[in-house]
């Protein structure tokens, strides 16, 4: 009878715990926030991994780490310091990043979030012939060449380095841009929207010092447009007229004919299934991230 009235009254201990703090609303959206909070660190973490940022988070994390140590163990001195370091430190990293931050708010101005991209696959087969055109030619002939493809990250700051030119994509055309001893051959071209935006545009350089030393200017410039967007980079080498692309923080050098094209194809051939729409907390960190591997 005992152990049937202590089943009895767990059970309705359980009852009443489930009613009044389970399942309810608060419980709910306790739930969703942790969630979100979670997704966010996700999210940064993943944008930010393999970036000089992630020092950043480092050190950030040790501050806090030794911070809670010294209260806990009683190092007034010490956790007064971190203290203010943490304290100021916020006020800090809103001007240190602010550059970062702003490109996020204006990733979303853009207005990009709301937008159906509508990309034609002849467009993209067309772009890819005429880039195979141009490359073969320059290729034998070890005329150097750097074209970036804009893809969903927005390349203006570069395109206005540029000189303008918003023209049809055609191989003869890159071919003429990239001859040297020529006034637009220095520097890159970059296409948007199916068509040749700027050429002579500076692209940032990167600092990975993984990139092999026989690697010149071109091929740092490459790697560093893909560290700070999801452009595709073609480079031609002038030393030895080998090709390569740079994408997704990566250069995949040496390719032959059948290698970057099926790359390219990958890349930039979209159907109707494939999108490349975010939603709007990812266009938002996409701008931060941008911004902090712009600075490295």
């Amino acid at each position: 009878m005992l152990s049937q009235m202590i089943e009895f009254l767990n059970l309705n201990a359980l009852k009443n715990l489930l009613e009044h703090y389970v399942l309810t609303k608060n419980f709910a959206i306790n739930l969703l926030d942790i969630a979100v909070v979670w997704y966010v660190i996700y999210k940064l973490m993943n944008l930010l991994r393999g970036t000089k940022a992630v020092q950043l988070l480092k050190g950030i994390a040790v501050i806090v780490l030794v911070r809670v140590v010294s209260g806990l163990i009683g190092l007034n001195t010490v956790s007064w310091l971190m203290n203010q370091v943490i304290t100021y430190g916020v006020i800090a990293a809103i001007i240190i990043f602010q550059p970062e931050v702003r490109r996020g708010l204006e990733h979303i101005g853009r207005g990009a979030v709301f937008k159906k991209s509508k990309r034609d696959e002849r467009q993209d087969v067309a772009l890819i012939h005429s880039l195979d055109k141009a490359v073969q030619y320059m290729s034998k002939r070890r005329i150097g060449a750097l074209i970036t493809i804009e893809e969903n990250t927005g390349l203006d700051e570069y395109i206005e380095t540029g000189i303008p030119l918003n023209a049809e994509v055609s191989g003869e055309l890159l071919i003429n841009i990239f001859i040297p001893n020529t006034p637009l051959h220095d520097g890159a071209v970059i296409i948007k929207n199916q068509k040749i935006a700027v050429a002579c545009a500076y692209l940032p350089l990167s600092e990975n010092e993984n990139i092999p030393k026989e690697y010149g200017t071109r091929h740092r410039a490459g790697v560093g447009v893909s560290e700070v967007s999801d452009a595709v980079t073609i480079i031609v080498s002038e030393e030895t007229g080998g090709v390569s692309i740079a994408l997704k923080n990566h250069l995949l050098p040496d390719l032959d004919q059948e290698e970057y094209l099926q790359i390219l194809t990958d890349e930039l051939v979209k159907t109707d299934n494939d999108t490349k729409d975010k939603n709007l907390l990812q266009h938002f960190l996409d701008g931060i991230s941008k911004g902090a591997k712009s600075d490295e």
